[in-house]
């Protein structure tokens, strides 16, 4: 049996193709849920209540074994749901994220985040959106308003990428501001030293927030497809290269790897999670395949 395939507007060359934003996250959350029975979110923000008494008919899963051992009686964990999860979606939008058109690295960032956003607000979750480069360029507090929906897109939708990336200075200050415990989303390319972005990230951390780091590269960057004489200029630093590409692959690659490499360590250790976005990628396998996941360990950990 062969797998199915997925709706031609999911394509990113496709949806670069689809103007308006908030259509565009629409189509890409409604590919994402089609065929399921329920959204991937559903029972993410559960926190332990208390205890009681077993009885005929209950989840057997919910038995908390460690309270069997020391009283040999059963007893069921019960949870209780926070129908207000608060997310906070961080956008990097430097210029380094400008790369390359028509299909820019910002503009796949832009639609996941906006993705996410329109999700969030289906399960009547509060969402809310930073914009940063050197400085915040805008801040949205989480709201769970009807409304606020079309804001966050008419914001993304207007946002131009511009300057550097400094999170260094950016973050310390959102996590501040950011006093509500929740969940902060990040979309950025990490273009920036390892040591900075670890202090910067473990402030959201150290104040309880759960994290997730889409790093976003574009297929390019990825693979250095490059084959004929080309001049390289960079986006964030005035500096050129005019050189022979094929030269330079495999030393190229090698760096990749271990920049990545670099940043997914520096995410495990201080327990945030991290996903790497290709941006030949369609976005709905990309934040199905890992929303499931998602779900899983969720629903793992409720069984432990």
């Amino acid at each position: 049996m062969t797998a199915p395939q997925l709706p031609k507007f999911l394509d990113p060359k496709t949806l670069d193709r689809i103007k308006r934003l908030d259509v565009r996250a629409r189509l890409v959350v409604e590919g994402f849920i089609s065929g399921q029975h329920r959204s991937p979110y559903h029972g993410y923000a559960v926190e332990f209540a208390t205890h009681r008494e077993y009885a005929p008919g209950d989840d057997i899963r919910h038995i908390d074994w460690k309270v069997w051992s020391k009283t040999d009686r059963h007893y069921i964990k019960e949870y209780e749901e926070e129908t207000n999860m608060r997310c906070t979606i961080l956008l990097d939008c430097s210029k380094s994220m400008r790369y390359t058109v028509p299909w820019s690295k910002f503009d796949y960032a832009a639609t996941a985040a906006a993705s996410l956003a329109y999700l969030l607000q289906q399960q009547q979750d509060a969402v809310g959106l930073v914009a940063f480069n050197t400085k915040v360029q805008k801040h949205i507090p989480s709201s769970s308003h009807p409304n606020h929906l079309k804001l966050l897109m008419h914001e993304l939708e207007n946002l131009q990428p511009d300057d550097q990336t400094d999170v260094s200075r950016v973050f310390p200050e959102l996590a501040q501001q950011i006093r509500r415990r929740g969940l902060v989303v990040l979309f950025s390319d990490l273009f920036t030293d390892i040591p900075t972005l670890s202090e910067a990230l473990r402030q959201f951390r150290l104040r309880k927030h759960e994290v997730i780091v889409f790093q976003v590269m574009h297929n390019d960057e990825l693979t250095f497809p490059f084959e004929d004489n080309t001049l390289f200029r960079g986006l964030e630093m005035d500096v050129q290269l005019h050189t022979e590409p094929r030269a330079l692959r495999q030393s190229y690659l090698e760096n990749v790897e271990k920049f990545l490499e670099q940043v997914r360590k520096t995410c495990a250790s201080a327990g945030i999670d991290y996903v790497l976005m290709n941006t030949n990628e369609p976005l709905d396998a990309v934040l199905g395949t890992y929303l499931t996941f998602r779900q899983k360990v969720r629903r793992s950990a409720l069984r432990h």
